[in-house]
């Protein structure tokens, strides 16, 4: 694949990426990916102030990660096909104005559709994730990559933090007023700085989307993969789609205190070198299996909460959450290895195909969770979580049968 580059500000006369160039891929993942997350902590106040019920409010999350499933599924494959620029660029314009609309929704209706619009259009970051990925020469292209891949996992890890402070400050429509603001810039800098990207492929549209069905059908281990991976973001979306009810309800606690509990999300980027090369060492298949388990022990501790005396309560909470979110993104890892020696020349297309079942699992588990939560309580959510994170490591365990 060739690319024209168009700013020499950002990439120099020898076709290298500049660091001006990294960072803005970098950012451009993680604020992109950081709206699909900024409506979780807020969710206790958002429906209290526009009278929404529990399971009203449970949809905005799960619309948002239908969404995000949606448009790996639909829209990541146009990569291949189009210049990666203007869907990039088209992308962030729709993103900014979903968030827009979100920030002066009147009412629960409009918010869950602009929560659909944002999940469609945040997938900008897969499209992000590939342009550094083909811009970078050979030799750098492992460090280019864990560079935008540090920014995504930033962008999960701190808009929790930031959107349950900016909402305790300045109200939960501030929250979705400064997204659209950061995408713009975002936006606005790709527009000046991003190179064009020449298509790869003539394929239409349908044969793109068969493509990935035929990879679906013909390999077993992307299966498997696609399977436990999404069962572990049911648990995962599970608890912090309803984290903030809870911690509302049962301690009293604002947005501000359950968007810090997303400070555990540290233990994920700490996860991603660390799986990388016990993968290498051990092989990616035990790094998933050890994933997993530890993910169903981290959730099945949470169970403790309503027994350990009330001061040491959410202490139990924040150790579960470094737990599983440390097994959930090393077993993330380890499954990226796996998927990516499937078929090298369909990386981007095997990409999709595992994140779509990532974030089928998110939307699921945001949906779940709000019912178990309505029906049986917290208790509810942690069996849920539990039981989802075991069928994981079920699939793990499980022998191929197919090839």
């Amino acid at each position: 694949m060739t690319s024209s580059y168009s700013s020499p500000a950002l990439a120099n006369s020898s076709g290298l990426l500049s660091p001006g160039l990294v960072l803005l891929l970098a950012s451009g993942a993680g604020f992109s990916v950081a709206t699909l997350y900024y409506s979780q902590p807020i969710l206790g106040v958002l429906g209290a102030e526009i009278q929404a019920s529990e399971g009203a409010v449970g949809m905005v999350p799960m619309l948002t990660q239908l969404g995000y499933a949606l448009g790996i599924l639909l829209l990541a494959p146009l990569g291949d096909r189009y210049d990666r620029r203007g869907i990039i660029l088209a992308k962030a314009v729709l993103l900014m104005l979903a968030l827009l609309l979100g920030s002066i929704a009147p009412g629960v209706g409009t918010l869950l559709a602009a929560s659909l619009v944002i999940g469609l259009a945040a997938t900008l970051a897969q499209d992000i994730v590939p342009a550094a990925a083909t811009l970078a020469p050979e030799s750098q292209r492992g460090r280019v990559v864990g560079t935008v891949m540090t920014g995504l996992l930033l962008g999960i890890l701190l808009s929790r933090v930031m959107s349950g402070l900016i909402a305790e400050q300045f109200g939960w429509r501030a929250v979705y007023a400064l997204a659209a603001g950061s995408i713009g810039l975002i936006g606005l800098a790709a527009w000046r700085g991003l190179p064009r990207f020449s298509p790869t492929t003539s394929l239409g549209y349908g044969a793109l989307l068969g493509s990935m069905l035929k990879l679906w059908s013909l390999h077993s281990s992307l299966r498997r993969a696609a399977v436990s991976q999404g069962l572990l973001s049911v648990a995962f979306s599970a608890f912090w789609s309803t984290l903030a009810v809870m911690l509302h309800a049962d301690f009293g606690l604002g947005s501000a205190a359950a968007g810090a509990f997303g400070l555990a999300g540290a233990a994920g980027a700490l996860a991603a070198p660390l799986a990388g090369r016990l993968a290498d060492r051990r092989g990616p298949e035990r790094v998933t299996r050890l994933g997993a388990a530890l993910t169903a022990a981290s959730f099945a501790a949470l169970g403790l909460v309503g027994v350990v005396p009330p001061e040491i309560q959410l202490g139990v909470i924040v150790v579960a959450a470094i737990g599983f979110d440390f097994g959930i993104q090393a077993t993330l890892v380890a499954h990226q290895t796996i998927v990516y020696g499937i078929d090298p020349p369909a990386r981007s297309r095997l990409n999709a195909v595992l994140f779509t079942g990532v974030f089928v699992g998110m939307a699921t588990g945001a949906g779940l969770g709000s019912l178990a939560l309505g029906q049986w309580g917290w208790n509810g959510v942690v069996v849920l979580a539990t039981l989802a994170s075991i069928g994981a490591l079920a699939a793990r365990l499980v022998r191929r049968v197919a090839p």
